[in-house]
Formats: structure tokens, sequence, C-alpha cells
């Protein structure tokens, strides 16, 4: 019997016993779709995960002042004595792995344009700040490092803020007040979207941290000369990120003094390292996910063997009178084979349109939920669990087959 031959055969033979053959498919369907979802999810999270890296940059560095253990307890970040632009300087110069530096200063803060308020964030940076984030600019320009040394009251926004304040696009050259001191609008900067926690990366201002320092934030620490609470740093292309954190970590520890054994009172962070990890457990989890699928697949197929068990029984006449007649008893084996086969065909493709379905249908729920989620359906996926579900029906569709081709032809010939 010739391949398309055994498949009509099979259909028909479906389609005889059609609410059966539907129950039984139920449990491949669901198998299958369980599989795209979850691995479809688990995909978006990864590409997502990679482009915050890409945002962050993967040779840049955060130093924070804190982590230092007092009294038994490790304090957190920002508990410590706070770095100054002295250090930036230090790290800037005496190390050649270190290309651009900036200390930062974070502060939340209302800005004004013509009675409309909007809260927002204002982050103070350097004149080096955007090369160290790999920030860039869309419109107008940034601040120099003369008009950081004097505290210019000037403002790169947002694309948020811009349009949130200016929705004319008359940004550049205006006015805006931050907590009631006005600020320039000398630039726009370019979209970021959405970081990997749904959070706005483009509500934010941009202004000297000197500016910040003193007119904004109000931020100062007796002993410490112009304080920062973060350094970025980026590093040169090619050197090894581990090197890099070991020397910048001894020339602060030297530069706060600190004695040989003590504990750094400060955290030197790698943040692609830590989102890598981040992906990698969400790897785990989406391995975890996917196998669950394949089990709810696995218990399918002991239902498409108990359907196939049934279809022999009421079946055996039929069969026969087929090997009377001259059938081979492979010839009933690949049959029913083939029955089984195609019923698994049929639940893993409606079982791919459902994951693909239900995968799309959360990520447009995501935004009502307020959270951002993402998926990516890979075609090898959706082919290795098509080629999965195949398996199944030939791994459980094999016993109920051979279990026909080996019925007594006179015996099933008497059977009523």
């Amino acid at each position: 019997m010739s391949p398309m031959a055994a498949i009509l055969v099979a259909l028909t033979a479906l389609r005889v016993n059609a609410l059966r053959s539907l129950l039984a498919i139920v449990g491949v369907v669901f198998g299958v779709a369980a599989v795209i979802i979850t691995v479809a999810l688990a995909q978006g999270a990864r590409d997502a995960v990679e482009e915050q890296i890409a945002s962050l940059g993967s040779n840049t560095l955060n130093i924070r002042p804190g982590s230092d253990m007092r009294g038994g307890r490790r304090g957190g970040a920002g508990s410590g004595l706070p770095f100054a632009t002295a250090d930036v300087e230090a790290l800037r110069s005496n190390l050649p792995v270190v290309t651009s530096a900036s200390g930062t200063i974070q502060s939340q803060v209302t800005a004004t344009v013509d009675g409309v308020n909007w809260p927002t964030q204002i982050l103070g940076g350097n004149d080096e700040f955007l090369e160290v984030r790999d920030w860039r600019i869309e419109t107008g320009r940034s601040f120099t490092a003369a008009e950081d040394a004097r505290g210019a009251r000037l403002a790169v926004l947002g694309r948020t803020v811009a349009e949130e304040l200016f929705p004319g696009g008359s940004a550049i050259g205006s006015t805006l007040r931050l907590n009631g001191q006005p600020f320039e609008v000398i630039g726009i900067l370019a979209e970021r979207g959405q970081g990997s926690f749904g959070q706005d990366q483009d509500d934010i201002i941009l202004a000297p941290v000197t500016t910040v320092r003193t007119r904004v934030a109000g931020f100062s620490r007796a002993g410490v000369r112009d304080p920062v609470q973060v350094i970025w740093v980026k590093i040169a292309p090619g050197v090894n990120m581990a090197e890099a954190e070991e020397d910048i970590a001894a020339l602060l520890r030297q530069r706060r003094n600190l004695a040989a054994g003590a504990r750094d009172d400060f955290t030197v962070r790698n943040f692609a390292d830590f989102i890598r990890a981040f992906n990698e457990t969400q790897r785990v989890l989406g391995l975890l996910l996917a196998a669950a699928g394949l089990i709810t697949l696995l218990v399918g197929g002991i239902g498409i063997m108990n359907v196939m068990l049934v279809s022999v029984t009421e079946r055996t006449r039929e069969i026969g009178l087929r090997l009377a007649v001259g059938a081979r008893r492979r010839d009933i084996r690949y049959q029913f084979l083939t029955e089984s086969v195609v019923l698994c065909a049929i639940g893993s493709l409606l079982g791919l349109a459902l994951g693909v379905a239900v995968a799309l249908a959360v990520e447009g729920l995501g935004p009502e939920l307020g959270v951002e989620l993402s998926v990516s359906v890979d075609p090898s996926i959706a082919l290795i669990a098509i080629f999965s579900a195949v398996v199944v029906g030939v791994l459980f569709g094999f016993y109920p087959a051979h279990r026909a081709s080996r019925l007594d032809p006179i015996e099933a010939l008497r059977h009523e």
C-alpha cells in the first residue's frame, strides 16, 4: 500500500469516529501548545535581556559605595562613604583600561512648563556620561565640561518628558522649571524604549552633575568634596572585564585608605554578567516548563494508544477480511501506524496554531496588566514540537498496530 493510500484510508477511518478521534488528539493539542507557549515566552524574555545588555553596554561597569561590613552585617548600596569627583578623575587618568568615566547623582524632580507639571527623575552626569552609557542625542547637543564645572542650568530631555511638556516639538531653546528653578533645554535624547522590567527609559532629564548636586538634589556629605552617588566607567574593547574590575578595586581601595585584608566598602558591578545570569535562570525555567509540556504530550500519546486499541478491537473482522484476501501483516501494521501518526500530526498542527495564538494574546495583554511581555516563536522550535508529536504517534501507535497485525485471520473473521 502506498503512503498516500494509507493516509487516505486513515483519514476515512478517523472521520467515521470523528468525536472519538477529536477527544484523542486533545492531549496532543495541549501538549504542543504548552511547548510553543513556554518556549516562545522564554525566548522572548531572553531577547529582551539581550537588548537590555546592549543598552547597558557589555563593557560598562557600575561602582557604588556601600556593602561594607559593620557589626557583622553588610550595608546596602549607598550606605558607605560616597565617592567624589576626584575619584572619577583618578579612574580616568590612572587606569589605561578606562576610556571614559562619569559620576552621577539621581533625584526625583517636578518639571513645569506653562503651568503643566510632570514628575520625573533627573540624572546628573559629566560631559562623558553619554559616551559611557552609549546614549545618543537625537536633536540639539549635550553640555560641555566647562558648563558642568560652572554648574550651568542646562537640560537634555528624554523623549517622554519632551512630548509631555512640549507637545508642539519646540523644546530646544525653551525654558522649563525644575523644582522652581529655570533650566534651558539644549537637547533631546534618542528614544530608548522600555527596560527589561517595564520602566520607561525615556522618562528622564539629563543635566550637569554639578548643577544637580548644588541646585536640585542638595547632595552633600561631610568630609567629601563634590560627592557623587554612583560612578560609571567604560572599559576599552578587548580588555578582560574581570581584570579591569580588579584594577578598579585596587585603585579605589588605595584612595579610600582601606587596610590590607579589610573588606571593600564599595561594589563594582558588571550588569551584563548580572543580566546574563538572569537570562540563564530564565533558560532553565523555560526548559522546565517545556518539559511539563512534553509530559502533557506523552499523556496525549497514551490517549492515542487507548483509541487505537479500541479501534483494533472494533475492526477485527475488517482486519481478518484484509488478511484473508491477501494483505500482509506488515500492511496491517503499517495501516494502523499511519492512523496513529495522522492523529498526532493533526493534533500537532492544531496545537501549533493554538500555542502561537495564545502566546501573541499574552503579549498583547501585557501592557494592560502593567507588564511588558514579548514572545518569539522560533520556527525550529515549532518543527521540533511537531516532530515530537509525530514521534509520540509512532511510539504509542506501534503496539496497537503490531497487535492488529498478529491477529489470526480465521479467528478475526469469526469475531462478532
